[in-house]
């Protein structure tokens, strides 16, 4: 039983402080999701215009939480999850809505963003289950490909721009 509590302040503590978890769903890529820890579950929103995507998170399946610390970016704990999708208008939606709107950077809608939640998005709960302890630490370095997506970086630095901006102007 003290094994299982420590398992539980370690996923708890570990997860309320990391800026991003990644999760990967029943199938599909495992993707770095905003977060807010509720009530002993982490909450994500997302599936709707202008929100993060949520793959493979179905209710009442499974899913697989990695924490990286925020500082280093390195692993600190991976946890099996249970996804619960929280059903618009209810008691634990309204809770979980309070919660993420102080989290929520950048909306474009501001005090709109709970009613265009709830006609187009999706919260879910990510609970843990701890039951069977926590999964063994993975070998080798979990590196992935990055997903595809249409953005691109900027061009090089044009080769003269460094001489350019050295050039003091004499008084």
């Amino acid at each position: 039983m003290t094994t299982e509590l420590l398992d539980a302040a370690l996923v708890e503590e570990a997860t309320k402080k990391s800026g991003l978890i990644w999760v990967r769903g029943a199938q599909g890529v495992e993707r770095a999701l905003w977060h807010v820890w509720h009530e002993g579950a982490a909450l994500v929103v997302g599936d709707g215009p202008g929100e993060q995507p949520l793959p493979g998170l179905a209710d009442g399946g499974a899913a697989t939480v990695t924490v990286r610390s925020k500082d280093k970016g390195g692993r600190i704990v991976g946890w099996r999850a249970t996804v619960v999708e929280v059903a618009a208008g209810t008691q634990a939606w309204d809770a979980a809505v309070a919660e993420l709107k102080g989290k929520r950077l950048n909306a474009a809608d501001g005090e709109e963003m709970p009613a265009r939640w709830a006609r187009e998005c999706r919260i879910v709960r990510l609970e843990p289950d701890l039951g069977a302890g926590l999964p063994a630490a993975s070998e080798g370095d979990l590196a992935a490909p990055p997903v595809p997506t249409p953005a691109t970086t900027r061009d090089a630095v044009p080769a003269g721009l460094p001489r350019l901006l050295g050039r003091r102007r004499r008084p």
